[in-house]
């Protein structure tokens, strides 16, 4: 048994849609959680850039002394993991191959519908792990790089979100998908605006959510549960602004009260 952090990362503040899926579903564990909101957003980034930042989240969570590390950036788990894998001895869990393993178990039409950035569009890193599981199933990708944007600003419940992310879903109208994978972790919080976008026929799916199983099986595989609640700990760290940081994560994770810490890109650097 282990009561030191799991550590999570993310291009920005959609990981914490991650970060309450483990609050929820493994409510004894710590965690620590920095978003590179100052570098945001990586899924316009080149490769070597994304995997370059990856790795030093990674060494500054590292430094915090953690005993498992959850890359809740879809972008980031299809370009950095499988590198990242190589270089660590702690284990590093990404959100690709369970959301897809998810998507799969509830797809019932053989239509696979995958909406994410442009960079985990690009490397086909849902594709492949869909076409593993189920060979026949007709998969269709969409970047759809403004909803990041969108959760960014915290503009996710203004009154015209609905109206864009309907028209920015458009494409898939005609796709006749019954399974939606959520292919970024910002996403989720865009939620009940893209099922009304896609219809209720549709299933959703928070490949976060689904990380966070994953998790939990590990944490029992390899004995690391945490075993004395009293000592649960919380931290937030943004390289970006941690007031409009704060905005988010206390309206995501209410009824925690969420303190980020400014953390300098440079500091990330040395």
């Amino acid at each position: 048994m282990d009561n030191r952090p799991i550590g999570l990362l993310d291009s920005g503040v959609g990981g914490l849609t991650v970060v309450k899926e483990v609050l929820r579903q493994l409510p004894n564990e710590s965690t620590v959680f920095i978003g590179d909101q100052a570098r945001l957003p990586y899924g316009t980034r080149q490769p070597e850039q994304i995997v370059r930042f990856t790795r030093q989240l990674v060494h500054f969570l590292q430094a915090q002394n953690v005993k498992m590390i959850v890359i809740a950036c879809n972008t980031a788990t299809a370009t950095a993991l499988p590198i990242l894998k190589q270089e660590l001895n702690i284990p590093i869990i990404g959100v690709i191959d369970s959301g897809s393993r998810a998507a799969v178990q509830v797809n019932k039409n053989q239509k696979i519908a995958v909406i994410a950035t442009p960079a985990t569009i690009k490397a086909h890193a849902y594709q492949q792990a869909l076409l593993k599981l189920a060979p026949t199933a007709q998969i269709k990708g969409l970047a759809t790089p403004e909803f990041v944007t969108m959760v960014e600003r915290n503009q996710y419940q203004s009154s015209s979100s609905q109206e864009i992310v309907t028209q920015i879903l458009q494409p898939l109208r005609t796709f006749s998908m019954d399974t939606l994978i959520l292919g970024c972790t910002h996403f989720p919080l865009l939620g009940p605006l893209i099922q009304q976008a896609v219809g209720s026929n549709v299933h959703l799916i928070d490949a976060g959510a689904a990380a966070v199983q994953a998790v939990h099986t590990q944490l029992q595989q390899l004995n690391l549960a945490a075993v004395q609640p009293e000592l649960i700990q919380h931290q937030y760290y943004t390289t970006g602004d941690p007031r409009q940081f704060e905005e988010i994560a206390n309206d995501w994770l209410a009824p925690q009260h969420i303190h980020a810490r400014h953390i300098d890109v440079e500091e990330l650097k040395s």
